[in-house]
């Protein structure tokens, strides 16, 4: 009974997957949207986020009156420094992409969970508009606090390095003084025939 199952559920997956496959491959446009956001901290102690949303038509037909939204910002939490946290664009043409880009100041410190954006186009063989998502973005630790890094201390280099590349010197001096070389070790295998 369970294999007869999961046999059903195998074929309802398969099934699906054509399904989706067929209609993706259609005449039809076919969005994908990548959203990508990245921390810069600034000497001020502030820090920016930097948001970039690459919008890829991967379809066989032009997208329409597309425009992209992204609200996952809370205004409480962030200011716009530059860029629109919109935008419009006439066409998407298959195979074309577009890109979007914006700056924001954080206010608060804390975890953030950022939402996909939405990007909603038209397309010539239906009245409704089409939307799709872009991908979420990883969770942002704001104003976290950054343990200092431990660096090289190039000081011990400097005050200990002369010290050291003697010792080293000796050392390789006196390991070829103890090993024997393979060249005295072939001469003596030679004389023994």
């Amino acid at each position: 009974m369970a294999t007869l199952m999961a046999n059903l559920l195998v074929k309802a997956f398969f099934a699906l997957f054509l399904i989706s496959a067929t209609t993706a491959v259609g005449d039809s446009p076919f969005i994908i949207a990548h959203k990508k956001a990245s921390l810069t901290r600034l000497k001020s102690g502030a820090e920016r986020v930097s948001v970039s949303i690459d919008i890829y038509n991967q379809g066989f037909s032009t997208a329409y009156d597309v425009s992209l939204v992204d609200h996952s910002w809370p205004q409480d939490e962030f200011d716009v420094v530059s860029g629109n946290i919109s935008q419009s664009w006439e066409k998407l043409d298959a195979g074309g992409i577009l890109s979007h880009s914006f700056e924001l100041e954080a206010k608060r410190q804390g975890m953030f969970y950022g939402a996909p954006a939405v990007i909603t186009f038209r397309i010539p063989t239906k009245a409704a508009p089409q939307e799709a998502y872009s991908t979420s973005i990883l969770p942002l630790d704001i104003l976290a606090e950054i343990p200092p890094e431990k660096k090289f201390d190039w000081r011990l280099l400097a005050k200990y390095g002369s010290q050291i590349s003697v010792i080293s010197i000796v050392a390789l001096f006196i390991y070829l003084m103890v090993t024997p070389s393979k060249s005295s070790g072939v001469k003596a295998s030679k004389k023994k025939r």
